[in-house]
């Protein structure tokens, strides 16, 4: 198995977004209202990964409250972590499941580097190995922390809303229902989901204005 495309610049986003929507015209009025769509590429290894458990089921501002007072603390990478313990991390600000899932990954001796290299499947796969890893935060990391092309993240709330508006749904797909719908959209699968996330803003914006 290899690597597929990678996103590395706003021009693999381009290209991207003109063959959605030059092979599926809903994408074209999504992205008429939406405009270019943004990049979003962010550093990939641990400290994505810690951020993102952080940030499961809690405000942005507590989340952003955790962090610095880990970032304060020193705790920013495995051994510090495994070395703080629970009573360390409990001292930062996390609940006893984030505990666990914080020390799980620091134990977790993820080879962040040999996945840059490893298929999507193989990506998720070894993710989601990890307790308090699920499927949507290894799509996302997938996505924005490796620049996968044609990865999808069918569980977002955001998507599945946006997909109901922009293809006249009755209701919100369910996961499986959206992820039968995003392989239309392979080999840019990753693109149509940062078309989706940009356009749900749009529509939440539109629906605050009425």
């Amino acid at each position: 198995m290899t690597v597929g495309r990678i996103i590395t610049c706003d021009a693999d986003v381009a290209e991207g977004a003109a063959w959605l929507a030059a092979t599926h015209p809903r994408f074209a009025d999504a992205l008429q209202a939406t405009g270019p769509l943004p990049l979003r590429l962010r550093a990939d290894g641990f400290d994505a990964l810690i951020g993102a458990i952080i940030s499961q089921q809690v405000s942005v501002a507590s989340a952003n409250a955790m962090r610095a007072k880990m970032d304060a603390q020193g705790l920013t990478h495995e051994a510090a972590i495994v070395a703080a313990g629970e009573d360390g991390l409990r001292d930062a600000g996390l609940s006893r499941q984030k505990i666990r899932y914080a020390l799980a990954l620091a134990q977790a001796g993820v080879d962040y580097a040999a996945l840059r290299d490893a298929p999507d499947a193989q990506v998720i796969k070894t993710l989601t190995a990890i307790p308090g890893v699920g499927s949507w935060t290894a799509q996302i990391y997938a996505m924005f922390s490796l620049g996968r092309a044609d990865v999808f993240a069918e569980g977002d709330l955001a998507l599945q809303e946006a997909a109901k508006v922009l293809f006249d749904l009755p209701e919100r797909p369910k996961p499986k229902a959206l992820a039968l719908m995003a392989e239309d959209w392979s080999p840019w699968r990753s693109v149509a989901a940062r078309a989706l996330f940009s356009y749900y803003r749009v529509v939440k914006q539109r629906e605050g204005i009425t």
